[in-house]
């Protein structure tokens, strides 16, 4: 079975495709485009979409992945807690996240109370049964912020004090701006992410064509859509008619989700964040609001040692897109899913591990 067999709809696919080599033959220069979904670097590597077009599309992967942008010092922080008997719990894509020679699975093996949660709501009832103090380890794009809102006003209502969150919360509009605006790599069109736009809305792209010239397009996560969305910028490109378009208007709208927005606003408040591979990105990351701050375990005072990033990983450079994850020279050999050295490789949403997963073998 062929790559085109495996698609959704091959038939659409395969029609879609053609247009977009139609659409590439009138360009004079490679036409680059970034996805910032890791939903969607899935997708394309799963399907091999890179191999179905035409070699004058490049698509590059950018900040999709909320655990592989977390900076190795929030890593630091957990385990620091942990190490004061605090009970941390989280996600398990953070457990194999590594901080130089450290990692959350690490510390549980050799003794630490960290625990794998499904929710933030998993965490507050491990709080409820519980005299320790609990801390989850708040970690996300705008697509989940919602859901710890909801788990903070649970635990004020019901005067529950021995739960906080660490938040490494992040939004997704500034990392947009930088990336925009870089002339190293002066990205053509954006896929936008489909989830964060389901809270945030398709209209907050608009900026991207408006200040930046610069053609976006929110997708769903087929390979249909995205080979779609791909020919929507090519359109706009060959056209001359940049704009920000909602191709996944069966879920996403304008303004997206009044009610998680208005739950964001009233829990949250921006501050600068760092990201990995960018540094700090001002107005990028959220934390709790002074009325809220009972609940703020970034607020405990806890010494932990300045993170160095394994030596060689170049996740912060793939994470910019300044390169491929085939161009890391740790790649398949020093780091792999089972031995991760960067957070690119650790979740399944990280462009290194899709990589690994789905392509490495089809570049040998």
């Amino acid at each position: 079975m062929g790559f085109l067999d495996s698609l959704d709809d091959p038939t659409a696919s395969k029609n879609v495709i053609k247009e977009i080599v139609r659409l590439s033959s009138k360009l004079n220069k490679p036409f680059k485009i970034m996805e910032v979904c890791g939903t969607h670097t899935q997708t394309i590597s799963r399907y091999g979409l890179r191999k179905l077009l035409p070699q004058n599309i490049v698509l590059i992967s950018g900040p999709g992945c909320p655990v592989c942008v977390t900076a190795s010092s929030y890593i630091e922080k957990a385990i620091a807690l942990a190490r004061k008997n605090y009970h941390i719990t989280t996600f398990g894509d953070l457990m194999k996240v590594p901080s130089g020679t450290k990692s959350l699975e690490k510390e549980k093996a050799e003794g630490a109370q960290i625990d794998v949660v499904y929710s933030p709501l998993d965490a507050l009832k491990i709080a409820k049964s519980s005299k320790s103090q609990i801390i989850f380890l708040a970690v996300g794009f705008e697509t989940t912020i919602p859901a710890v809102c909801a788990t903070i006003q649970k635990a004020n209502e019901e005067n529950i004090e021995n739960f906080k969150i660490l938040s490494a919360h992040k939004i997704i509009p500034p990392p947009l701006r930088i990336l925009a605006s870089d002339p190293e790599l002066q990205i053509d069109g954006f896929i936008c992410p489909g989830h964060v736009s389901v809270i945030i809305g398709s209209k907050v792209y608009n900026f991207l064509p408006s200040e930046f010239q610069k053609g976006c397009v929110v997708s769903g996560f087929t390979a249909l859509d995205i080979l779609t969305s791909i020919k929507i910028l090519l359109e706009q490109k060959v056209n001359g008619k940049l704009g920000n378009i909602n191709n996944y208007k069966r879920v996403v709208k304008e303004n997206g989700n009044p009610f998680a927005l208005e739950l964001i606003e009233k829990f949250f408040e921006k501050e600068d964040a760092v990201w990995r591979g960018f540094g700090v990105i001002p107005k990028s990351g959220l934390k709790l609001k002074k009325e809220w701050e009972k609940f703020d375990g970034g607020l405990i005072d806890v010494n932990y040692d300045e993170p160095e990033d394994f030596k060689g990983c170049r996740c912060g450079d793939v994470l910019k897109g300044i390169i491929p994850p085939k161009d890391c020279p740790l790649m398949g050999k020093i780091c792999t899913p089972s031995n991760p050295v960067g957070a690119c490789m650790v979740s399944s949403e990280g462009s290194c591990a899709a990589y690994f997963k789905y392509e490495r073998n089809s570049d040998v």
